[in-house]
């Protein structure tokens, strides 16, 4: 009596388990709670579960995998080698794969996989029907036992009700990507995290990143202050045919002109009066790799003369040195002035500003991708809790259409420290949610009391409201909130994610 108590108890939680997996709203946190569930009520030691997107016709299809129990350096051997040929019959068939030690199964005794990493008790389920796209591979357990016919009833019901779950996630995934301008750029750039945003100005920003990254040109970013240019650099770097090699950054207007020079290519034991040995500079440091030369046109004339002749033949001359140094260094520079205009009042070389310029980025103001501004803003939040340990608190609805109609003359940087003061004040004060009076009787150097909103700003507070009402209204009922405004679907779902709404 005891053990069908149990056992009912145990079919209740894994079903109710089931219903809250049916809530995630993206494919990474099913995926970890997911497997979680399926190691809990197996008693698996080991877990891999992966889903995909089937028959798309694309040569690299958007995956997501999530391991348990393996050590690091087995993880690419789970994705590539590791019973791949348990987890392939599985998919190919459509049907569950169990055996009691893979070691000695004559389906899978041969597999190199297997007798390499002396597999035993296995259970495999593939999710999806009819057409398989992922699968859960279950390895051994504590007590050495086969998984038996209730895991496998477990596993199969699983697999079952989470065809539907992972379909639909998949779907939305994909249905963000195709209405996401950064999506193809960000597919064929690696570290673009900090570059945060889904604007058509932040992609093509991103575009041309991509296209400029794997080829050895110096490369000029422009753009206002506090747009993130660095950061650009850096996603650059990362991407070109040198990463993995030196990346020196040097901020051409944080040192007096009499110390740049040295800073950046070095100097001899008293070639001044601080250098009492030998100072290696930043191209030596950068030899190989990336040097970023950030604010560049504050530069002094003699210190661009000597960086032409880096560019022009690879070669410059330490402080005190009568014998040129050899670099192989790859220039990218930023700047937050007209370099052009400084080349016609003579204070910036015309040679260096081409030689610099051979490939032009532009960073673009906020104000040009203000779509960006709310998911800006919630990734500050969410930083500001971690650094000073406080908790994760949320933007209102009025604080992000505040932040959306304020003007950010400081840009990204400008925006940063507004949230974090924010953040702070919403804990200090206990609140629930980061709130429009948390940023203080203004916000983004606008005075809403004071000044009169732009005709472009009321509009779109207005358009921000009507359509959070209409969401509401309907429960989030997407297709029932376009039907009452009249609206297609798809632009609907444009005008949630350029409003930054999101569901309390």
């Amino acid at each position: 009596m005891v053990g069908e108590v149990d056992a009912v108890a145990r079919e209740r939680d894994f079903f109710l388990r089931l219903l809250e997996l049916g809530q995630a709203d993206d494919v990474a946190p099913a995926l970890e709670a997911a497997l979680a569930l399926m190691l809990e009520i197996s008693g698996a030691q080991r877990g891999y579960i992966e889903v995909g997107v089937a028959d798309s016709g694309d040569e690299t299809p958007p995956e997501w995998s999530r391991v348990h129990a393996f050590a690091d350096s087995d993880v690419a051997a789970v994705k590539d080698q590791l019973s791949r040929g348990i987890i392939a019959a599985a998919i190919a068939r459509g049907e569950t794969v169990e055996t009691a030690s893979a070691m000695q199964d004559p389906r899978f005794e041969g597999r190199q996989s297997v007798r390499n990493h002396r597999i035993e008790a296995v259970l495999c389920a593939p999710i999806g029907m009819p057409v398989p796209f992922g699968a859960l591979y279950l390895q051994g357990r504590s007590d050495g036992s086969p998984f038996g016919a209730d895991n496998r009833r477990f596993a199969e019901l699983f697999a079952r009700h989470a065809t539907p779950i992972f379909a639909r996630l998949i779907g939305a995934h994909q249905a963000r990507r195709e209405n996401d301008p950064t999506a193809a750029a960000r597919a064929r750039l690696s570290g673009t995290e900090g570059l945060i945003g889904r604007s058509e100005a932040l992609g093509r920003l991103l575009h041309d990143a991509a296209l400029v990254a794997p080829l050895d040109v110096t490369v000029l970013i422009t753009g206002p202050s506090g747009t993130g240019k660095s950061a650009v650099a850096s996603v650059i770097a990362a991407n070109g045919a040198r990463r993995g090699r030196p990346f020196v950054e040097l901020n051409c207007a944080a040192l007096p002109d009499d110390l740049i020079e040295s800073e950046l290519f070095g100097a001899l034991p008293g070639a001044h009066s601080t250098a009492n040995r030998k100072v290696p500079g930043k191209v030596e440091a950068a030899d190989g790799g990336t040097l970023f030369l950030d604010e560049i046109g504050e530069l002094s004339l003699r210190a661009q003369a000597k960086l032409l002749q880096l560019l022009q033949n690879g070669t410059y001359y330490p402080l005190g040195a009568n014998k040129p140094q050899v670099a192989d260094v790859r220039i990218l520079s930023a700047t937050n002035i007209d370099l052009a205009a400084r080349v016609a009042d003579k204070a910036f070389r015309e040679d260096l500003y081409y030689r610099l310029a051979v490939m032009e980025l532009r960073v673009p103001p906020l104000d040009a991708r203000r779509e960006d501004v709310v998911p800006l803003a919630e990734h500050f939040c969410a930083r500001a809790a971690a650094k000073h340990r406080l908790p994760v608190t949320p933007l209102s609805e009025g604080a992000r259409l505040l932040l959306i109609s304020a003007s950010w003359p400081g840009h990204v940087r400008q925006l940063a420290h507004a949230v974090e003061a924010a953040v702070i004040r919403a804990a200090g004060a206990g609140a629930e949610v980061v709130a429009p009076h948390h940023f203080g009787p203004s916000a983004g150097g606008a005075h809403p009391s004071e000044e009169p909103m732009t005709f472009q700003a009321a509009t779109r507070r207005f358009q921000t409201t009507l359509v959070g009402d209409a969401l509401r209204a309907t429960d989030w009922n997407v297709s029932q909130c376009a039907d009452n405004l009249g609206l297609a679907r798809s632009h609907l779902y444009n005008l949630i994610r350029s409003f930054g709404l999101r569901r309390e």
